[in-house]
């Protein structure tokens, strides 16, 4: 919009006529008292201004405006009849006008000039917005990196009070920081060395940095005064603000004393299942001798208790089985045999085992899913092991219902055999350690006996067949354990 100030209406009423015909919006005034008003309320990209009016002039209220930030940077256009000489002209440009015009007023000059003079504010203004939104923007960039600072000088702080070895890195994988802990065992900027033995870090770390994924290794390594190397658990996470990768940050705990506590457990469980063994072979052979010794017929009771020997006898020997599994899985002596077999088969021997063992048990085993045609490669006996598990939990977990599905697929060369039950379900943030040693899930560990290793045997079966096991389930829903196996 154009501001027309003059104290003749008719003068207005020509330059209003003209300037409208041009497409210009047009706003008038006929003092300099009401033009102040009008600039302080409205924005306007150019005044044309009258130098000789009554009260304040023309000069007065050029002066006015450019003392005011919201002002100063409006062209004004003086025009004037009577004050053509040279130090009207020169204090017209000094009061704050971009132009001096006398009259009478060539109106293709004048309409040059507004042409001119509106664009380049406009233009002035463009520039001052975007002036305007990159201070903004630095500010912003500045009050993040403050920010940024901060949580890297916090970050920095708690590292250095943790007991453990303690790095950042940045996302090239270049370490930038170590708590003093680190100095101990490594310069400010390498990892610690390794046993000859262990995983290469570097080899792990190049693999996160491209894949962007978290690493958890455990390694040896030793204090650069000391000889003997020590178990250390290394984690490294990526830490990354608005979806962009910007530090690493990891840690070397000790677990040096915990490793040599499962080996001694380990070998606890080795010998003892050894010598378990052997006197549970030897009770076992008493018992069906006794059983044979008796009349069956007359002695009704007596057999009763035999059986019920026989049973737990049968339980025992399963717990001190799968000891001995954990013990050779622990040692690499877990023996696989592969060989061509008919999966089918397998499927079929698995259930009719489970309807012997569980006599007294309603539950319906039903088969979904593709048929396995082609003969499998792999160690039949293992599989079948990880199969009846898997039943047998099913039917333990869920005691109030009487189906269990056993369902096969073939899906982009790997089959999947999963076991779904309808019983007590599993909470989703204790699904992640179901397939670990030892671990009982705390509801069930009341209600259900168990040692909680049936699961990791599963699992390790699994991956010596290049498979992987996991698990669905919903609290009170029901369960489905599957692993998959590759079919080549």
């Amino acid at each position: 919009m154009i501001l027309i100030v003059d104290d003749q209406e008719a003068n207005i009423y020509s330059l209003k006529k003209l300037l409208e015909s041009q497409n210009f919006s047009v706003d008038t005034a006929l003092s300099g008292e009401e033009a102040l008003k009008k600039v302080l309320k409205n924005n306007y990209a150019l005044i044309i201004l009258d130098v000789q009016m009554p009260g304040i002039d023309g000069f007065e209220v050029a002066e006015t405006l450019s003392g005011f930030n919201k002002t100063k940077d409006v062209p004004i256009i003086f025009l004037s009849a009577v004050n053509k000489d040279k130090k009207f002209i020169t204090k017209g440009y000094a009061s704050g006008g971009i132009d001096y015009v006398t009259k009478p007023i060539d109106p293709d000059i004048l309409m040059l000039k507004v042409k001119t003079f509106s664009r380049l504010y406009e233009q002035t203004v463009a520039l001052n917005d975007m002036q305007q939104i990159l201070r903004l923007e630095i500010e912003e960039r500045k009050k993040a990196q403050q920010e940024l600072k901060e949580q890297v000088e916090n970050l920095h702080s708690t590292l250095e009070s943790l007991p453990q070895l303690a790095f950042t890195a940045n996302g090239d994988g270049e370490i930038e920081f170590v708590n003093s802990k680190w100095l101990s065992y490594a310069t400010s900027n390498k990892f610690p060395a390794t046993h000859a033995d262990d995983p290469d870090i570097h080899v792990s770390w190049a693999e996160a940095l491209i894949a962007e994924t978290p690493i958890e290794l455990e390694v040896r390594i030793k204090e650069l005064k000391a000889e003997l190397f020590r178990f250390h658990l290394l984690r490294i996470i990526p830490i990354k603000e608005k979806n962009n990768q910007v530090k690493w940050v990891g840690t070397f705990t000790d677990i040096d004393d915990q490793k040599q506590m499962e080996k001694k457990k380990d070998e606890f469980l080795s010998i003892a299942s050894h010598e378990l063994k052997t006197p549970l072979t030897s009770i076992k052979a008493y018992a069906q001798l006794l059983e044979r010794t008796i009349n069956t017929a007359k002695d009704v009771t007596a057999v009763k208790y035999i059986n019920r020997v026989q049973s737990q006898v049968t339980k025992l020997s399963g717990l001190i089985t799968d000891l001995l599994d954990i013990s050779k899985i622990e040692n690499g002596k877990l023996k696989i045999t592969k060989k061509n077999f008919d999966f089918e088969n397998l499927l079929t021997n698995a259930i009719d085992i489970i309807y012997q063992t569980h006599e007294n048990n309603t539950v319906t085993i039903e088969r979904e899913g593709d048929r396995i045609e082609e003969l499998f490669l792999g160690d039949e006996v293992r599989i079948e092991q990880v199969l009846i598990n898997y039943l047998t939990n099913a039917i333990k977990y869920a005691p109030n219902t009487d189906r269990i599905i056993v369902r096969t697929e073939k899906e982009d060369d790997q089959l999947i055999v999963s076991v779904k039950d309808y019983g007590i379900g599993i909470p989703e943030h204790k699904q992640k350690n179901i397939f670990g040693k030892f671990y009982r899930v705390e509801e069930s560990s009341v209600r259900f006996q168990g040692l909680g290793i049936g699961l990791y045997i599963c699992s390790e079966i699994i991956k010596q067949h290049n498979g992987t096991v996991g698990i669905q389930s919903e609290l009170g829903q029901g369960s489905t354990f599957y692993f998959t196996l590759p079919l080549n």
